[in-house]
């Protein structure tokens, strides 16, 4: 498993809208993806849905912490640094993250992403975000 995690680390730190072939590097098939704006299965429909997240990316990176493994159990947590055309004039947006992922023979088979929506679209968002940090400020 350590060679598949260390496969799956560089690919999200070289994926964007040009290579999305490389996903079959490292997803299954079957692959089952979800994450808080969207759920797929298998390879084509998750590379339809990284192309139209990708589309508007200027550059995306990844600082990965340690993996939690047990039997064909990954927790990966991560800190994405993203570039938007759309989000934030295309300034830096950091969104803390944690991959939730099932080997299968080598091949990641199931792969659940949990960060706050909010933080990465909603918050970053022309006059609608402004007012949901308007909002989280008066709650917190």
């Amino acid at each position: 498993m350590p060679a598949t995690l260390d496969n799956f680390r560089a690919l999200f730190n070289e994926l964007d809208k040009g290579n999305l072939n490389k996903l079959s590097r490292v997803y299954s098939e079957d692959i089952r993806f979800q994450d808080p704006l969207s759920t797929v299965s298998g390879l084509d429909e998750l590379t339809h849905y990284f192309a139209g997240a990708y589309a508007n990316v200027i550059s995306c990176r990844f600082e990965f912490g340690e993996a939690v493994v047990h039997g064909e159990f990954a927790a990966l947590p991560w800190v994405m640094h993203l570039r938007h055309k759309r989000l934030r004039k295309g300034r830096d947006v950091q969104v803390q993250g944690i991959s939730h992922l099932e080997i299968r023979d080598g091949m990641v088979c199931y792969h659940r992403d949990y960060f706050d929506a909010g933080e990465m679209l909603y918050e970053n968002l022309p006059v609608i975000g402004r007012a949901i940090r308007w909002i989280k400020d008066q709650a917190g």
